[in-house]
């Protein structure tokens, strides 16, 4: 298989395939989450569910007015790394001719300058998380072999995307290739690790403002 043949085949089947199971473990981790057993609650209810969980899922959002230095390092490169990402990934032509392709639409593409900043931006974040969860002790204990495996599907799309954007007199077709392999893994894995938090965040945070709203309290 030459590099037109491979790129073909990431293109179509490949392609397919790393959506068919993000799409199906995906859901499966929603039901999961949404069906997971739970007590009946006996107290009687001060409030509603609905509005205080999805006032929770905003409001958590902000950030936390007491956190340390170091918690603000966590919450600040995590934002940045965050927005970076988004606009990478939704906004960069390249990226919006292929979701019309699946969906039937497009929208206004930002400049390759901008896209190549927050790239960079995304990528220096996850390096400075990463140098510091390794040379925090404690953090170092609690991280496992999925972190760094985690870490390593998370920026590999970002560098292979802008090498790919940069060839550099490498072959582009053979940097696309790595680039569309690297973003299918991390399709694939999102079901099966810590990335599934891109769903069970906002459940976990609806859940913990629903039972708070239905004491009467704020969460």
């Amino acid at each position: 298989m030459n590099e037109t043949e491979l790129l073909t085949w990431l293109r179509g089947p490949g392609l397919q395939i790393s959506v068919a199971i993000f799409v199906v473990g995906l859901t499966f981790r929603i039901i999961q989450n949404l069906t997971v057993g739970m007590a009946k609650n006996q107290a009687e209810p001060k409030g509603s569910y609905f509005g205080p969980g999805v006032a929770t899922i905003f409001r958590r959002f902000k950030f936390y007015p007491r956190a340390t230095n170091r918690g603000y390092f966590t919450i600040i490169s995590g934002y940045i790394f965050h927005i970076g990402l988004f606009v990478t990934l939704f906004f960069l032509e390249q990226h919006i001719q292929l979701f019309k392709s699946i969906i039937g639409f497009g929208w206004p593409a930002l400049p390759p300058v901008i896209i190549n900043f927050t790239a960079l931006v995304s990528i220096a974040a996850l390096i400075a998380v990463l140098v510091y969860r390794i040379m925090d002790p404690v953090r170092q204990q609690l991280t496992t072999y999925q972190d760094y495996l985690v870490w390593v599907l998370t920026i590999g799309p970002l560098i292979t995307g802008y090498f790919t954007m940069h060839p550099l007199g490498v072959s582009y077709t053979m940097l696309l290739s790595v680039h569309i392999i690297s973003a299918e893994l991390l399709l694939i894995a999102i079901p099966f690790t810590s990335l599934s938090h891109m769903v069970s965040l906002f459940i976990a945070r609806w859940y913990n403002g629903a039972m708070a709203g239905y004491k009467g309290v704020k969460s």
